[in-house]
């Protein structure tokens, strides 16, 4: 990429620039390598964050976690298989070994359904009940289901927060000077993640740092909505609690469930993909992007402006 501009915008989404003359023009650029739709870069100097910030729409900038902030879904997927394990999960009951998510497995599930507890329920009711240390019997009443699913989940959560709290864990590229830079232009920051509150509490502190994780101006996790994603609740909820409409939001997610919740909530959202997300379809995505490492904060001002322009 050129060294003249660090101004990234993808074309997932570009206006139509041939009616407003005075606009710059703009020429695609490959990125190899990726499966995303390229960037495109501008032929003239990009604007300071300063000038770009006067007239911004930005307002409030909000970060899934698992997938944006962090690359976790090997590390739930780990999780989730020492919890079948633990609890000698196995279907049918005759099977000498429990319940075995593979990865191959695992990232279409993840990609299919938000949330832990749904997976598992979706996972039981399209394969059958299993049989356990919890019940020797696969569960036939709604209640006992659900006791095994929340018994199960619990197990998870605290072995994902151990594996957390071990240091290995990492950021994604980019995140922390994205936030840093949007609290200081005076940009809202949020977290909204479909995973359990305790446990994205705990990965945020340990990877954000205490100071930045109470600096948030909203964090809303799964528990906090009747509904998890793709339903758009949880970014409705955070449109209030932070006090800032649905347009002046930008959503940075990692998969198309996350997307159609954002869009759903009527914000629009860019997509840093992982490998498990890559190939999914991000049309309905303002930008695309393999990581946030080269994203700056004025790039998705004028990306946000363009947009805005467009509609």
């Amino acid at each position: 990429m050129s060294s003249t501009s660090h101004l990234i915008l993808p074309t997932v989404v570009r206006p139509d620039f041939s009616r407003r003359r005075k606009r710059p023009r703009f020429l695609p650029a490959t990125i190899p390598n990726f499966p995303s739709p390229p960037p495109i870069r501008p032929r003239t100097s990009p604007p300071t964050l300063a000038a770009a910030s006067i007239s911004s729409p930005l307002q409030a900038l909000i970060f899934d976690c698992d997938g944006v902030i962090l690359e976790s879904e090997h590390l739930h997927r780990q999780a989730y298989n020492e919890a079948f394990a633990h609890f000698a999960v196995r279907y049918p009951k005759s099977s000498p070994k429990p319940i075995y998510w593979s990865s191959d497995f695992y990232d279409e599930l993840q990609n299919r359904i938000g949330g832990g507890k749904p997976k598992m329920r979706w996972y039981f009711k399209e394969n059958g009940w299993p049989s356990s240390a919890i019940f020797v019997e696969p569960p036939l009443m709604d209640s006992d289901r659900e006791r095994l699913v929340d018994v199960i989940q619990d197990w998870k959560t605290e072995r994902y927060k151990e594996i957390i709290k071990s240091g290995s864990v990492e950021t994604r590229p980019g995140v922390l000077r994205l936030m840093d830079d949007a609290k200081g232009a005076g940009v809202k920051v949020a977290v909204c993640s479909a995973a359990t509150k305790s446990s994205v509490a705990l990965c945020l502190e340990n990877l954000l740092g205490l100071e930045r994780f109470q600096g948030l101006d909203c964090f809303l996790a799964g528990d906090d909505v009747k509904e998890k994603k793709p339903s758009p609740l949880i970014y409705l909820a955070a449109s209030k609690k932070l006090g800032v409409p649905g347009g002046n939001c930008l959503v940075v997610e990692d998969s198309v469930i996350g997307l159609q919740a954002a869009t759903g909530a009527g914000m629009p959202c860019i997509i840093a993909y992982t490998s498990s997300t890559a190939n999914q379809d991000f049309k309905e995505a303002i930008a695309t992007y393999p990581d946030l490492r080269s994203v700056r904060l004025e790039d998705l001002e004028l990306l946000l402006q363009s947009t805005v322009l467009s509609t």
